[in-house]
C-alpha cells in the first residue's frame, strides 16, 4: 500500500476517515524492533507531515485569535476529525483511526505546536476515552467510543473538583445505588471540554464508609451529558490554552443506568488512575511541541534583531539560552518516546510516563520564558508570540497530575525497583 496516495490524494483536507485509519495496518514499527532504532518509519513520517501541515495550515494562523476571544474551536476540530486526527489512537473496529500510543503522540507534538489549546481540546477525547478502552466492555465500547467516531462529538473525563485535585481519595461527589441503577450527586470542577462534551467518565464514591480502601470505595461510570439533573457551568477564563473548553458540571440526582458502570462497583479509581500511563505520554509530547515553537520563534527573532550593531545571535549569552532549549526539547522528546513506546509494547510504563510529563511539563515553561526574555520588552506584548506560549505553558504542570506529583510516582516507582535489588 502506498501510504502517500491514501494520505493525500486530493489534498489534505479532504481525507475521508476511513482511509486515514488504514495507517493503523502499517504503524506498528515501534513494535519487536530487537533493539534501539531512533529513525521513524516511513508511515510515521507521513503521519507527523500530515499532521504538521494541518497544525501550520489550520491552527496557526486562527491562534492568537482564537486565544483573544476565548473561543472553542469548533470548525478546526470539525477538520481534524474529519482527517482522524480527533480520536486517532481509538482502535479501528470502533471506528477510530487505530494509531498506537507513540504515532498518536507525534500529532500531539504537531498539533501543540500550533497552539496547545486546540491540541488540548483534542487530546481531552483521548483521556475520557482511556479508562473505557481500560475497563469497558465490548457494549460499552462499541457504544461510546462508536459515537464520537461516527459522528464529531466530543468527551470528557470528570474527576477533578473544587476541592479534590491531586487528592483524588478526597473527592466527594456520591454515587447511591437504587434498583439497576445509581443516581450522582456531586460537582466537578476544570473540566476540559465539559460544557461541549456527549458524554463524560465519572469517578464518584459509592462506598461511604470513610475507613473503605480508595483503591475499593470508588466506581468508575460513563454519562450521558445530556442526562437529566446534569448542570454545565459557564466557561472559565483561564490564564492560557483559552480555545479549550474548560468548565464546572454539578450532578443532582443524575441517574445512571447500571450497565454504565465500568468494570464493576469499587474499581473506578484504578480506572482512573490507570488512563494515566495511556496520556500523559501525549501530554508530554504536547509540552515538547509548545517548546519547540518557542524556541523556533525565538531563533528567528534571535537572527533579525540587532543591539549593538550585530544580532542578538551572535551575542554568546543568547546562544547559550538557546542551546539550553534545545537540550530540554530534546530530552523531553525521548523521554515521551521511550514512555509511550513501552505502553505499545505492553510494558508498564508508569514510571517513564511520569518522568517524561514532568520533564516536558517543565521545558515547556522554561522555554517560553527564556522565548520571553530573548524577545525582550516585545516578548511582553501580546502582540508577539511567545507572550501567549508562556501563558500556554503554566499549565502542563499542573494539569493530569502537578509536578509534585510526578515526582511523588517517581520516587515511590525508584524505591519500589531499588528494593528488588536490596
Amino acid at each position: 500500500m502506498n501510504i502517500t496516495k491514501v494520505l493525500r490524494p486530493n489534498g489534505f483536507l479532504k481525507i475521508p476517515l476511513r482511509l486515514l485509519s488504514a495507517v493503523a495496518e502499517l504503524s506498528q514499527t515501534t513494535k519487536g524492533n530487537g533493539g534501539f532504532n531512533f529513525e521513524l518509519s516511513a508511515e510515521q513520517k507521513e503521519i507527523q507531515e500530515m499532521a504538521r501541515k494541518f497544525a501550520r495550515e489550520e491552527i496557526l494562523p486562527k491562534a492568537a485569535e482564537l486565544d483573544k476571544k476565548g473561543e472553542y474551536p469548533k470548525d478546526i476540530i470539525r477538520k481534524a476529525w474529519e482527517l482522524g486526527l480527533v480520536n486517532s489512537t481509538v482502535p479501528v473496529k470502533y471506528g477510530g483511526t487505530g494509531l498506537n500510543i507513540f504515532d498518536g503522540c507525534l500529532v500531539a507534538e504537531e498539533l501543540a505546536y500550533a497552539c496547545t489549546g486546540v491540541a488540548t481540546a483534542i487530546e481531552a477525547n483521548g483521556l475520557a476515552q482511556a479508562p473505557i478502552l481500560q475497563g469497558g466492555n465490548e457494549e460499552q465500547k462499541k457504544e461510546y467510543l462508536g459515537r464520537v467516531t461516527k459522528e464529531n462529538l466530543m468527551c470528557a473525563y470528570c474527576v477533578t473538583e473544587p476541592g479534590a485535585g491531586s487528592d483524588v481519595a478526597g473527592i466527594k461527589t456520591r454515587a447511591e445505588k437504587k434498583g439497576d441503577k445509581y443516581v450522582i450527586n456531586g460537582q466537578k470542577m476544570w473540566i476540559t471540554n465539559g460544557g461541549v462534551a456527549n458524554w463524560y467518565f465519572v469517578l464518584a464514591r459509592t462506598n461511604p464508609d470513610p475507613k473503605c480502601p480508595t483503591s475499593k470505595a470508588f466506581t468508575g461510570f460513563i454519562v450521558d451529558a445530556d442526562t437529566k439533573g446534569i448542570t454545565k457551568g459557564r466557561k472559565e477564563w483561564n490564564m492560557g490554552q483559552r480555545a479549550s473548553n474548560t468548565c464546572g458540571v454539578t450532578f443532582e440526582d443524575v441517574e445512571v443506568p447500571e450497565k454504565n458502570v465500568l468494570t464493576a462497583e469499587g474499581a473506578g479509581f484504578k480506572i482512573a488512575m490507570g488512563a494515566f500511563d495511556k496520556t500523559r505520554p501525549p501530554v508530554a509530547a504536547s509540552a515538547t511541541g509548545l517548546a519547540q515553537r518557542a524556541l523556533d520563534e525565538a531563533t528567528k527573532y534571535s537572527l533579525e534583531r540587532k543591539t549593538f550593531g550585530v544580532r542578538i545571535a551572535e551575542h554568546q549569552a543568547v546562544q547559550f539560552m538557546l542551546a539550553e532549549m534545545t537540550i530540554g526539547i530534546e530530552t523531553s522528546r525521548l523521554a515521551w518516546m521511550r514512555a509511550a513506546w513501552q505502553k505499545d509494547n505492553g510494558q508498564r510504563n508508569t514510571y517513564f510516563a511520569s518522568i517524561a510529563k514532568a520533564l516536558a511539563g517543565d521545558v515547556a515553561n522554561k522555554c517560553a520564558t527564556d522565548a520571553v526574555q530573548i524577545f525582550g520588552g516585545n516578548g511582553f506584548n501580546s502582540e508577539y508570540p511567545v507572550e501567549k506560549l508562556m501563558r500556554d505553558a503554566k499549565i502542563f504542570q499542573i494539569y493530569e497530575g502537578t509536578a509534585q506529583i510526578q515526582r511523588v510516582i517517581i520516587a515511590r516507582e525508584h524505591f519500589n525497583a531499588f528494593k528488588q535489588f536490596m
